[in-house]
């Protein structure tokens, strides 16, 4: 294990405003986006500004202060949807299913009867996307 963290890592170049995404919310310690293949609507990821790879090696403040945004954006993202429930995931290592190496915890509202979708690759339409943004963001306002 113990790989050094990779700064070309699709994150770190979205955290430098290389590469664009779909903000939700975004403080001096994390940032919440879309994730442009989700796996089902009003699917999101919380990172963190500062450089992990995963829950193995992510400093404890950094971790606490993306548990507060992945709270704040679970809340908002059931208010949103009016989801019967919520799944928090967050994958450390190719064993564990991690395939992007910088810490990321995956926020995905859930509804009674609702499978999830398999994570195919496929990227969504983004005109869908950012139409969920938009709710999201609405509701962060009362979150």
């Amino acid at each position: 294990m113990s790989q050094p963290y990779d700064n070309d890592n699709v994150f770190a170049k979205i955290l430098r405003g290389e590469i664009p995404a779909i903000k939700l919310f975004e403080d001096d310690h994390t940032l919440a986006i879309m994730d442009i293949m989700p796996r089902g609507d009003g699917h999101c990821l919380v990172i963190p500004k500062a450089p992990s790879r995963n829950i193995l090696d992510i400093d404890l403040k950094d971790l606490q202060n993306v548990m507060a945004t992945v709270q704040r954006l679970g809340r908002a993202v059931v208010k949103a949807f009016e989801a019967d429930g919520l799944t928090i995931s967050q994958f450390s290592e190719p064993a564990g299913g991690q395939v992007i190496f910088h810490t990321h915890f995956h926020v995905l509202p859930r509804f009674e009867g609702v499978e999830l979708k398999p994570h195919s690759g496929d990227m969504a339409d983004q005109a869908v996307l950012q139409e969920q943004a938009v709710k999201i963001k609405a509701a962060l306002g009362g979150a």
